[in-house]
């Protein structure tokens, strides 16, 4: 019986070993060097350097605009239950989300109306993922389609050709997942930051 349970011991710490430190260990420093952008959290930098958001976590874009409202110089993210994790108490939890309400919730009925009325209102054809929340309600994209119903508002503002600002959709239009999975979308976060740095030409 002392033997099988040395046996036991032995075996566990090897165990523990292979797959709590050296496993691990391995993982991490494949990461660092073949995927170090990705596995750090794909962030995103100013050119000071200072992270400015991920490319996986969408935000929402209040520049040179009133609080809470939406800018006509960006191009406008999904709707989001959880404003992107920007309410202090999302913050420390790291929550995300949807908001679990029913099709026939009237809560729900009277968010997608005000949001379809403030998209008419700007002149923009409201496109699904314009008008609900996605299930996270952190999604950086957009569809392709309703990133296009924006090129007038957006170019407007900026006083950019409307070609100018339909390339930039092409340039940060990411296609699906293997070539097969999923719907083309637009990198919200990163299409803003670029178009900042965007002039008339």
């Amino acid at each position: 019986m002392v033997r099988d349970i040395s046996r036991a011991i032995r075996f566990t710490l090897i165990l523990w070993v292979l797959t709590a430190i050296i496993y691990p260990a391995i993982v991490l420093g494949v990461g660092q060097v073949a995927l170090s952008t990705q596995a750090n959290g794909s962030l995103i930098t100013n050119e000071q350097g200072g992270i400015i958001g991920s490319a996986l976590i969408g935000q929402p874009f209040s520049s040179d605009c009133a609080p809470r409202t939406l800018c006509e110089r960006y191009f406008w993210s999904r709707p989001s239950e959880i404003d992107y994790s920007t309410k202090k108490e999302n913050l420390a939890t790291g929550v995300s989300g949807a908001s679990n309400l029913a099709p026939s919730n009237p809560d729900l009925l009277k968010r997608v109306k005000a949001q379809i009325g403030s998209l008419k209102q700007a002149e923009i054809q409201p496109t699904a993922d314009l008008v609900y929340t996605s299930g996270s309600g952190l999604d950086p994209h957009i569809s392709v389609d309703a990133a296009r119903n924006q090129i007038t508002r957006v170019a407007k503002a900026r006083d950019l050709r409307t070609n100018q600002v339909e390339l930039l959709i092409t340039r940060f239009t990411e296609g699906r997942f293997l070539g097969i999975f999923g719907e083309p979308g637009v990198n919200v976060l990163k299409l803003n930051l670029e178009l900042d740095k965007t002039r008339l030409k």
